[in-house]
């Protein structure tokens, strides 16, 4: 059970961890809108600038004020460790 810390003491389960994208494509609007729809949206920037989305199997989308690159190495991080 390994988590990946998102910023402002928010977590995410890393084996639920589907994609990590940037939120200024169409793609990721239409994802963000989506996910506020149907309410299952969390937003864990705490009123800072969104600078990555983290989508899970489980349907949920989270919000993240932490760019996409440090994410990646934050969970490049974590792998290393864990070998």
């Amino acid at each position: 059970m390994t988590l990946l810390h998102i910023g402002f003491s928010n977590v995410v389960f890393v084996d639920k961890i589907v994609a990590i994208i940037s939120p200024e494509t169409a793609v990721a609007k239409r994802i963000r809108d989506e996910a506020r729809e149907k309410k299952t949206l969390i937003d864990c920037t705490v009123g800072r600038k969104l600078r990555s989305m983290i989508i899970t199997d489980s349907e949920f989308t989270f919000l993240s004020s932490i760019r996409v690159e440090a994410l990646i190495q934050r969970l490049e991080n974590l792998k290393e460790n864990k070998v």
